[in-house]
């Protein structure tokens, strides 16, 4: 209800604006589910007592994501000039994908049993720990 009440005053506000125009849309639909999900966290939170790690949900995940975004738009702009339109943002998109995931088990985001639980996730675990940058985990 919260984020519907933003999202429309937002729009109201931002719509209108010459420079903005219909990109306010886009940015109260952003506001909009951005207090959603702070609420419906705070609700699991304080029904579910979860342990909230800020590095590993909202700090990695972010830089992972700054990463993907700069290296992404310089793969862009350097193959813009071979390929052009569609190609190169297809291109630029799957090179987003790799530099992502590589920044996501980079910053090691994931833990064993997460890794576990994608499809060949012992396959993919057993090569991380191959290259060192997963550690295998020693039982006593």
């Amino acid at each position: 209800m919260y984020g519907v009440i933003v999202k429309l005053i937002l729009n109201i506000v931002l719509i209108p604006l010459p420079n903005i125009g219909v990109n306010g849309a886009a940015i109260g639909t952003i506001f909009c589910n951005l207090i959603a999900c702070i609420i419906g966290f705070n609700v699991l939170k304080k029904n579910m007592d979860i342990k909230f790690s800020f590095s590993k949900y909202i700090f990695k995940p972010i830089i992972a994501t700054i990463i993907m975004s700069v290296c992404s738009y310089a793969i862009y702009l350097g193959i813009s000039s071979i390929f052009y339109g569609k190609v190169a943002t297809i291109l630029a998109i799957g090179s987003a994908v790799v530099v992502y995931i590589l920044a996501i088990v980079a910053l090691k985001i994931f833990t064993k049993e997460e890794i576990y639980m994608i499809p060949y996730g012992q396959t993919i675990y057993k090569v991380l720990e191959k290259i060192g940058i997963y550690k295998e985990e020693k039982t006593v």
